[in-house]
């Protein structure tokens, strides 16, 4: 009887470190939605952005995104995001959609501009720049790298024209 006793309190202590844990991991991950107004901004590709992912200033989130939908008459995808409350952009932002390195999620960046008025909640932001994805990367790189050097045409070396 002792030795479940044991057992139990150990089950339990094991159990309670986890839920720390996650707490810990919960708070320090920063995962709850911002809170703020509301904003919208039209792109060609997303690029695997999706509703939860974070909006940076500089690589400071100061918001998230909320949702995305396809423009039925411009049959563009359209990602609404919140931006903290307080934090008054420029009309001229620039957002484009980056990943955080290879193997890493993406974000809604953007790039406060200089004009004097500021988005009101609701607005599109007029600058965007579309996501590029690794694999088109990749497929151009390929691409170019296959394709024969100039004047290399029918594999001749030159020297067959000389004679």
């Amino acid at each position: 009887m002792g030795q479940r006793l044991i057992e139990s309190v150990m089950g339990a202590v094991v159990l309670a470190v986890a839920v720390l844990f996650l707490v810990f991991a919960w708070n320090t991950a920063d995962l709850r939605p911002v809170e703020g107004y509301t904003l919208k901004a039209g792109f060609a590709s997303v690029g695997g952005l999706a509703p939860g992912g974070d909006v940076r200033i500089g690589g400071v989130k100061v918001g998230s995104v909320t949702g995305q939908r396809i423009d039925p008459e411009s049959y563009r995808a359209e990602i609404s995001f919140t931006v903290r409350a307080g934090l008054a952009l420029p009309a001229d932002t620039e957002a484009s959609v980056t990943s955080d390195g290879l193997l890493g999620g993406k974000y809604l960046r953007l790039v406060p501009g200089v004009s004097e008025r500021r988005l009101a909640p609701g607005d599109t932001l007029a600058k965007t720049r579309d996501a590029l994805a690794l694999e088109e990367l990749l497929a151009r790189a390929i691409f170019l790298l296959a394709e024969p050097p100039p004047g290399a045409e029918g594999g001749a070396t030159g020297k067959e024209d000389a004679q």
